[in-house]
């Protein structure tokens, strides 16, 4: 069965903040998490154009998290099944990421966002069917909650507090109680997951699995996004365009070098 799932992550900053945000916690986390032979490899990236996204940043990227399998689905598939092909249109603010996994040919996920200056409240940024709506859930993310799971360890949480943080360049934060209502400025994330792992026996508990690592992921990049604000804030696209050249070669010179080694 098809799931269909908004994530809602309302943010402490504009919306053209936020896309300066997302490519420095983009490259940041990337490069934190490509170690060992696992990571990220960047195969494209490259500005694109076309009828349906308009102008924007394609990108093309396999992750390797071989050690990210949950114990059960290695029943299923070995351990080095996990590797994930990405494809992602980033025509802000409007982005659409495809997520497939070739050792499961039929699985999907894809991951549609809407960026908008508001703190959650809008019902319909997706312009969904009847249908689709009747079967949405839509759960909001707070970035300020100090709740982890397992698979917020296994993204590798970073144990950010921001409901403590305090910004020194900006003076935003920290993020009380109810600070999605009274922050200025603020805008919202919203993510609509539609997943697919028609697979009997264990489908389902992959979907859940994977919906769940999803918003463990999305929490923490978020709360990252906000952290690193002392990082980022002031920069420019273009500035981050050339930093992400230089990243893009180092991340791929890890894996290179860590597979030559083993």
């Amino acid at each position: 069965m098809v799931q269909l799932k908004e994530f809602r992550i309302v943010m402490p900053m504009s919306v053209d903040e936020y896309q300066v945000a997302q490519m420095h916690m983009v490259m940041k986390m990337q490069q934190q998490s490509t170690t060992g032979g696992e990571g990220v490899e960047v195969l494209e990236n490259r500005p694109f154009e076309d009828e349906v996204f308009g102008k924007g940043q394609y990108t093309s990227k396999v992750y390797h998290l071989q050690s990210k399998v949950p114990a059960w689905l290695t029943a299923f598939a070995p351990a080095d099944a996990l590797v994930l092909q990405e494809e992602a249109w980033n025509a802000y603010p409007r982005c659409k990421t495809v997520i497939k996994c070739p050792y499961f040919a039929r699985f999907s996920l894809t991951i549609e966002t809407v960026h908008k200056a508001d703190n959650g409240q809008s019902e319909n940024v997706h312009g969904l069917s009847k249908d689709q709506l009747s079967v949405r859930q839509v759960e909001e993310i707070d970035i300020a909650s100090a709740s982890r799971d397992y698979w917020s360890y296994a993204i590798g949480t970073s144990n950010v507090d921001v409901s403590e943080f305090q910004s020194q360049r900006t003076g935003r934060g920290p993020l009380s109680p109810g600070w999605q209502d009274s922050c200025n400025p603020v805008m919202t994330a919203y993510k609509l997951v539609t997943l697919d792992a028609p697979y009997w026996g264990f489908g389902y508990r992959l979907e859940q699995a994977l919906l769940a690592a999803e918003k463990a992921l999305f929490a923490e990049s978020h709360r990252n996004c906000f952290y690193w604000i002392d990082e980022w804030f002031g920069m420019k696209v273009e500035k981050l365009r050339e930093m992400e050249k230089q990243s893009d070669s180092s991340l791929n010179r890890k894996l290179h070098e860590a597979a030559y080694n083993c």
